[in-house]
Protein backbone atom coordinates (compact mmCIF):
# COMPACT_ATOMS: atom_id res chain seq x y z
CA UNK A 1 0.00 0.00 0.00
CA UNK A 2 1.27 3.53 -0.51
CA UNK A 3 2.21 6.00 2.15
CA UNK A 4 -0.15 8.50 0.47
CA UNK A 5 -3.57 7.76 2.82
CA UNK A 6 -5.20 10.55 0.35
CA UNK A 7 -4.59 7.86 -2.48
CA UNK A 8 -6.52 5.29 -0.96
CA UNK A 9 -10.30 4.68 -1.83
CA UNK A 10 -12.91 2.44 -0.28
CA UNK A 11 -16.29 0.84 -3.45
CA UNK A 12 -18.64 -0.39 -2.61
CA UNK A 13 -19.49 -3.02 -5.83
CA UNK A 14 -22.70 -5.47 -7.08
CA UNK A 15 -21.46 -7.63 -9.75
CA UNK A 16 -24.84 -9.26 -12.02
CA UNK A 17 -24.66 -11.65 -14.29
CA UNK A 18 -23.17 -15.13 -13.98
CA UNK A 19 -21.40 -14.59 -11.26
CA UNK A 20 -22.56 -17.43 -8.12
CA UNK A 21 -21.34 -21.16 -8.66
CA UNK A 22 -18.66 -20.16 -11.20
CA UNK A 23 -15.82 -18.97 -8.77
CA UNK A 24 -16.27 -15.60 -8.69
CA UNK A 25 -15.75 -14.88 -5.40
CA UNK A 26 -12.60 -16.83 -5.03
CA UNK A 27 -11.62 -15.50 -8.22
CA UNK A 28 -12.45 -11.41 -6.48
CA UNK A 29 -10.22 -12.36 -3.78
CA UNK A 30 -7.15 -14.10 -5.65
CA UNK A 31 -7.64 -11.06 -7.42
CA UNK A 32 -7.85 -8.44 -4.43
CA UNK A 33 -4.88 -10.08 -2.60
CA UNK A 34 -2.83 -9.72 -6.14
CA UNK A 35 -3.32 -6.48 -6.36
CA UNK A 36 -2.67 -5.49 -2.36
CA UNK A 37 -6.54 -4.91 -1.82
CA UNK A 38 -8.57 -5.21 0.61
CA UNK A 39 -12.00 -5.47 1.99
CA UNK A 40 -14.76 -8.83 1.11
CA UNK A 41 -17.09 -10.14 -1.57
CA UNK A 42 -20.43 -11.89 -0.55
CA UNK A 43 -22.99 -13.86 -2.43
CA UNK A 44 -26.19 -12.12 -1.96
CA UNK A 45 -30.16 -13.77 -2.44
CA UNK A 46 -30.92 -12.34 -5.19
CA UNK A 47 -28.12 -14.11 -7.32
CA UNK A 48 -25.51 -10.76 -6.89
CA UNK A 49 -22.60 -10.64 -5.49
CA UNK A 50 -21.59 -7.62 -3.33
CA UNK A 51 -17.87 -6.32 -2.32
CA UNK A 52 -16.10 -3.85 -0.85
CA UNK A 53 -12.74 -2.57 -2.38
CA UNK A 54 -9.65 -0.70 -0.25
CA UNK A 55 -6.76 0.32 -1.76
CA UNK A 56 -5.01 2.49 -4.15
CA UNK A 57 -7.29 4.53 -6.27
CA UNK A 58 -5.17 3.41 -9.36
CA UNK A 59 -5.46 -0.24 -8.09
CA UNK A 60 -8.96 -0.40 -7.72
CA UNK A 61 -9.72 0.80 -11.24
CA UNK A 62 -7.42 -1.86 -12.41
CA UNK A 63 -9.11 -4.43 -10.27
CA UNK A 64 -12.36 -3.58 -10.94
CA UNK A 65 -11.61 -3.61 -15.05
CA UNK A 66 -10.70 -7.24 -14.16
CA UNK A 67 -13.32 -7.98 -12.19
CA UNK A 68 -15.65 -6.90 -15.15
CA UNK A 69 -14.19 -8.97 -18.01
CA UNK A 70 -14.14 -12.26 -15.47
CA UNK A 71 -12.55 -15.48 -16.13
CA UNK A 72 -13.25 -18.92 -17.55
CA UNK A 73 -17.39 -19.00 -16.94
CA UNK A 74 -17.78 -15.95 -15.03
CA UNK A 75 -19.86 -13.23 -17.11
CA UNK A 76 -20.60 -10.22 -15.28
CA UNK A 77 -23.56 -8.13 -16.98
CA UNK A 78 -24.07 -4.82 -15.12
CA UNK A 79 -21.24 -3.78 -12.36
CA UNK A 80 -22.63 -0.91 -9.85
CA UNK A 81 -20.29 1.15 -8.58
CA UNK A 82 -20.23 3.28 -5.55
CA UNK A 83 -17.66 5.41 -2.86
CA UNK A 84 -17.75 4.48 0.64
CA UNK A 85 -15.31 5.49 3.39
CA UNK A 86 -12.03 4.30 4.14
CA UNK A 87 -11.97 1.48 7.07
CA UNK A 88 -8.71 2.31 9.29
CA UNK A 89 -6.64 -0.77 9.86
CA UNK A 90 -8.23 -3.38 7.55
CA UNK A 91 -5.46 -5.54 6.47
CA UNK A 92 -7.44 -8.38 4.32
CA UNK A 93 -9.58 -9.55 1.97
CA UNK A 94 -12.04 -12.08 2.97
CA UNK A 95 -15.00 -14.31 1.27
CA UNK A 96 -17.66 -13.82 3.70
CA UNK A 97 -20.74 -15.87 4.19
Amino acid sequence: MPSDTENIVRKAGRAVGRVQGVGFRVFVRNSAKDCGVTGWVKNMNDGSVTMELQGASAVIETLIDKIKTGRGRIKVNEFELSDLPVVEGEKSFAIRK
